[in-house]
């Protein structure tokens, strides 16, 4: 039940995360997104077994802890407004949204928990919503096509290394299984921090 309770908390920060980019192009001047109705915060438009599913419920098996993700936003990078920065403004908006509802719920906690004002279901709620936004975040950051760090990166880059780009995106889920098998745990440490910043909870 904690397995199935944690994925319902995942699809729903991560459709949340999906939605934010899909707003962003909007906003930019794009309407990939709303044409082909992904700006919807129903779970049933944005999940994908492998994503959503079959790697949430490998890595919490292996390792205690959860990670996943949707189905990408469609956008057209051609159509926004900002063609130096509007591809990754749309990148960072996702984990920018879970770094928020984690903020949210994390300062709840901080301020209101203490005091006993909070019911204990929701502390522990809270608690878990605000250590997978937290992980949502930071695993979105990390520079592996497709995943959003890798958009920013790619836009801070000069255009004389886009064959770089072509060349990680080849090979880019073979990198992103090796990064959540092999490498995550070394990443996990600066999730535990800032789960204890933001909420005052060790």
């Amino acid at each position: 039940m904690d397995l199935f309770f944690q994925i319902a908390i995942l699809i729903l920060s991560v459709v949340i995360h999906e939605v934010a980019h899909g707003y962003a192009a909007f906003f930019l001047g794009d309407r990939t997104a709303e044409y082909q109705g992904r700006l919807t915060l129903n779970p049933l438009v944005h999940l994908e077994l492998f994503g959503s599913i079959i790697v949430p419920t490998l890595t919490y098996l292996a390792g205690g802890f959860i990670i996943g993700w949707a189905k990408p936003v469609p956008f057209n990078p051609y159509n926004l407004r900002n063609q130096r920065w509007g591809e990754a403004i749309v990148a960072a908006a996702g984990p920018l949204a879970n770094i928020f509802i984690a903020l949210v719920f994390g300062l709840a906690l901080r301020f209101l928990g203490p005091s006993g004002f909070l019911p204990e279901s929701f502390v522990v709620i809270s608690q878990i919503v605000v250590f997978i936004n937290i992980i949502l975040a930071i695993f979105n950051l990390i520079p592996i096509p497709p995943l959003d760090g890798s958009k920013i990166l790619f836009s801070i880059l000069p255009l004389r290394m886009i064959e770089l780009r072509h060349t990680i995106e080849r090979y880019s889920l073979f990198l992103i299984i090796v990064f959540i098998f092999f490498l995550w745990r070394l990443v996990l440490p600066i999730v535990f921090w800032v789960f204890s910043l933001i909420t005052g909870v060790v």
